[in-house]
């Protein structure tokens, strides 16, 4: 009897420590992950899905996405352009911006639409004659930004509204 207790106590710790998660993902979920970023951003951005490389930038994107708008805010609560554009360039690339996007302006080599690759500033006179509004270009004229309308979406510089107000690219220095 008392070695019959003695395996039921050994098989009830096993059950219950082999359903025991340790919090680690398995690799395969990582290269799955990946692959579903990759997918789902190659779809935004109108390219093949091998187009899509750096998966930090990415995956700090897809945990912003549709965070909303907040005039000075710069948490998930809600962040407006500037903070989202600083908040990305120091977790993705360890470049300091320091908002307003007017300021940001200032820190940059001033590009055309040509010359822009991704990580780069985009800029906008959409208030008058100053800079109003910046956002982080990625690749095939798209670029990611806090709309004050829709909260963090990726948006296509060929949209009427961005052509009109669009002022300058720019390069942090």
């Amino acid at each position: 009897m008392r070695h019959s207790r003695s395996i039921l106590l050994i098989l009830s710790g096993l059950l219950l420590f082999s359903c025991h998660n340790k919090g680690k993902v398995p690799e395969d979920n990582n290269a799955s992950s990946a692959k579903k970023l990759r997918e789902k951003y190659s779809v935004l951005l109108g390219v093949s899905p091998k187009d899509v490389e750096n998966m930090k930038l990415y995956a700090f994107i897809d945990d912003w996405y549709g965070t909303p708008y907040k005039y000075s805010g710069k948490t998930k609560n809600g962040i407006d352009c500037s903070g989202f554009a600083a908040v990305l360039m120091k977790e993705v690339y360890n470049k300091t911006a320091t908002p307003p996007c007017s300021k940001m302006f200032e820190q940059c080599e001033v590009l055309g639409t040509k010359a822009l690759e991704e990580g780069d500033l985009v800029f906008f006179k959409i208030e008058g004659n100053k800079i109003s509004h910046v956002g982080i270009y990625l690749m095939n004229n798209r670029f990611v930004h806090a709309s004050t309308s829709k909260g963090v979406i990726i948006s296509s510089l060929e949209e009427n509204y961005y052509k009109k107000y669009f002022h300058k690219g720019g390069r942090l220095k």
